[in-house]
């Protein structure tokens, strides 16, 4: 793999997303919504909220934000090129598909990053000064996560992108995915788990333990897989929600969540490789 090729298409996409304004208005947007999340909670009472409260808010609003962001950034990445025509350009100069894939994932995920890292970056800046005890290493950690998050759909999207043979169908099957990780697969589990529970013996005070199917069900929802590795892994969060009404597993850790989440930029970044290989162009 030539280096210097994989430089030059990820500087490329980088370039391209600063010329447009992209990343200044994603970024705003990230601290906006962390200061709002941060001053009213996510009750709607006014004041500083301390950083459980805070991050509990924004893992649960960012985890629909920011599939979108990752989903909008690469669903055209390979056919976006293919149909402008300038994928052959690519092709017949010294770039093979691999380091294609390799350098708009990496530009890519620069950008992404880059705006989570600011946005929230900025935002626990101002939070710092209003909200006494701030635990900052607790926060990058959190950004550190969201960063790990946003990148395995970017990385399924980029795999999405070598599939279809227009950037309509590609933009198509990116709505459907983010529908898919964000409203039916949590109404299908949760489905599933309500007829095996008894309704009848639950209290407003108590708590439910669901079977270990259910848990494993939510490893393939990197959403669930996200927002779980930060409650059990962020301090504050854990003090601020306690155990919930639905008690993780003590097999649940940080490093197994982590793996997956992993596991998933691995898996769908190995996919994107070979579709593309065999892509018709």
């Amino acid at each position: 793999m030539q280096t210097n090729v994989v430089y030059s298409i990820a500087k490329k996409e980088i370039m391209d997303n600063i010329r447009n304004k992209w990343i200044i208005l994603v970024a705003a947007m990230f601290a906006i919504l962390t200061l709002v999340v941060s001053y009213f909670g996510s009750l709607g009472t006014s004041g500083w909220q301390d950083l459980g409260n805070t991050i509990t808010g924004m893992t649960e609003l960012g985890s629909f934000l920011i599939s979108i962001v990752a989903f909008m950034l690469g669903y055209a990445a390979i056919i976006g090129e293919i149909e402008r025509g300038s994928m052959s350009s690519l092709l017949s100069l010294s770039a093979n598909r691999f380091e294609i894939v390799v350098g708009k994932w990496l530009g890519l995920g620069a950008v992404l990053c880059f705006t989570i890292f600011v946005g929230y970056g900025f935002a626990g800046i101002l939070i710092a000064f209003n909200v006494s005890n701030v635990d900052i290493l607790e926060y990058l950690v959190f950004i550190g996560l969201t960063m790990i998050f946003g990148l395995v759909f970017l990385t399924v999207a980029l795999f999405f992108s070598t599939i279809f043979s227009k950037r309509s169908t590609a933009l198509g099957g990116a709505i459907f995915l983010w529908f898919l990780f964000n409203i039916i697969l949590p109404i299908v589990f949760v489905g599933l788990l309500a007829t095996t529970i008894d309704f009848t013996q639950i209290t407003m005070e108590s708590t439910l333990k669901a079977p270990d199917w259910y848990f494993v069900l939510n490893l393939f929802n990197p959403i669930s897989v996200y927002s779980t590795l930060i409650t059990i892994t962020i301090a504050p969060v854990q003090s601020s929600t306690g155990s919930g009404f639905i008690p993780n597993p003590s097999w649940y850790s940080s490093g197994l969540l982590l793996g997956v989440l992993v596991s998933w930029i691995i898996v769908f970044f190995i996919l994107a490789v070979w579709r593309f290989q065999r892509k018709d162009i």
